[in-house]
């Protein structure tokens, strides 16, 4: 079974690996903890995006609670994949918890995507081990690219762009997802606007509040209104 796990996580290892060591690597550059500290932070949070926006979020001597909050935002969608998949992780026993906290866009898509059979007690155990190799390949590059800053001298000025590359990418996909710039716009609006009268250390939240409050009063105009939302995605 482990070989057959391992050809359907093949695609994810690829992934996985380097961009947990480019994480590792910015884990070591940019923030004064050991090594095994980011394999760590793999294991116990394994959060992908949100743990190279913690780096970052750290590295600016941002408090505990604006990282948990930024954190927070970014991986909201995967309480909505568990969610999704209560059904079918149903009489799972103690492999349900792990299977929940598991839930990365990469695993999510792969559980859902592959062939099952009627046997749910086998097709759950598949499951399992497909998230936990999945988390081993992320962990694995963590570890590797923390050794790898911590032990290879270079020069890492500018390596901290690799996070705005990142968000620059995924605004561009939700917007090409959604076909819709009104957030894109808010965000950056929010953004600005936290800046121009927020201290530093309370920026990142002011704009996620403001951000927030904004896209739920557009919902309840939309509700209120559906004929204004399908002119607007006209």
């Amino acid at each position: 079974m482990n070989q057959s796990v391992f050809r359907l996580t093949l695609p994810i290892l690829f992934g996985y690996l380097p961009l947990g060591m480019a994480f590792g690597v910015l884990f070591t550059t940019q923030l004064d903890y050991p090594w095994w500290a980011a394999p760590a932070m793999g294991i116990l949070i394994y959060a992908g995006a949100g743990q190279i926006l913690a780096v970052s979020l750290l590295a600016a001597q941002a408090g505990l609670l604006e990282v948990f909050v930024a954190m927070f935002v970014l991986n909201a969608r995967h309480l909505f994949y568990g969610l999704s998949l209560l059904g079918q992780f149903h009489g799972a026993g103690w492999r349900k918890a792990y299977l929940i906290f598991g839930l990365t866009d990469e695993t999510y898509s792969l559980l859902t995507s592959r062939a099952r059979s009627a046997d749910r007690p086998h097709e759950q155990v598949l499951d399992f081990r497909i998230t936990l190799f999945n988390q081993c390949y992320w962990v694995a590059g963590c570890a590797l690219g923390a050794l790898l800053g911590a032990n290879v001298a270079f020069n890492s000025t500018g390596i901290e762009f690799a996070l705005v590359a990142l968000f620059i990418v995924l605004t561009i996909e939700q917007y090409k997802a959604l076909g819709d710039a009104f957030p894109v716009m808010v965000g950056a609006a929010a953004a600005a606007l936290a800046i121009l009268v927020l201290p530093p250390a309370h920026q990142l939240i002011g704009a996620i509040v403001v951000v927030s409050v904004v896209l739920l009063l557009q919902y309840r105009k939309l509700r209120r209104n559906p004929a204004t939302e399908g002119a607007g995605h006209g």
